[in-house]
């Protein structure tokens, strides 16, 4: 799967906000510091998480420049549903990221699904405006920042992302749950919902979905990267 500039990539950087987004992609990587370096089909790869959010994102793309040159930056990771038509734990390319704060497009793969960024974890109420405001598929909140960081620098971008929650699934806000570095905060975060019971489902279908879209999106990205000369 080629994006819509047809440069074909020798070195590849991977951003995902979360380590669990990226495992299965990076199993048997070599692992020096913050970062993954392996190969996906005959590239050369390096992978890297900072956290979630736009801030975490863009801190992410800076490590993988500084460790050298790049051809292609790409964005993985979760994304909700907002359609019934895509469903945990499918995992798909992205055509189009919208910046939900600033209202910028960016175009990625050249076919695929249109992502919407948001600031922040989108509810039920949220994903159905969203859907039907911008014809969007799925909502996310990194892919904008990463796109950005692609096109300032000069680089190809491409975008994939695995549903981890369906568009009628609330969840917590994990903003409250995130540290400044825009790392996770897993243990408070499961001491929050296991005192609010009218999470325990979502949370549940949560991290059996997340588990199994990351195993899909590793498949796909090796998959359409592999593809690329």
């Amino acid at each position: 799967m080629i994006g819509p500039t047809g440069v074909r990539p020798s070195r590849i950087g991977i951003v995902a906000a979360l380590p669990r987004e990226l495992a299965p992609l990076v199993r048997g990587w070599e692992k020096r510091g913050n970062l993954w370096l392996g190969r996906i089909g005959s590239h050369a790869a390096l992978a890297t998480c900072a956290g979630m959010g736009a801030a975490a994102a863009t801190r992410a793309c800076q490590r993988l420049l500084a460790a050298g040159p790049l051809d292609l930056i790409v964005s993985v990771g979760y994304a909700g549903s907002l359609s019934c038509g895509l469903r945990p734990p499918q995992a798909c390319a992205i055509c189009e990221v919208m910046d939900a704060g600033t209202g910028e497009h960016f175009a990625a793969n050249s076919d695929g699904q249109r992502l919407i960024t948001l600031d922040r974890v989108a509810g039920p109420e949220e994903k159905r405006r969203l859907a039907e405001q911008h014809r969007a598929v799925l909502v996310d909140m990194e892919a904008a920042a990463v796109a950005r960081f692609a096109r300032d620098h000069g680089l190809r971008f491409l975008c994939f992302k695995a549903v981890s929650d369906g568009p009628s699934d609330k969840l917590p806000d994990f903003a409250r749950f995130t540290d400044s570095d825009g790392r996770l905060r897993l243990s408070a975060l499961a001491v929050w919902v296991a005192t609010h019971p009218r999470y325990w489902s979502a949370f549940w279908r949560l991290g059996r979905n997340s588990r199994r879209a990351a195993a899909e999106l590793a498949i796909l990205v090796s998959r359409s990267l592999s593809g690329s000369q």
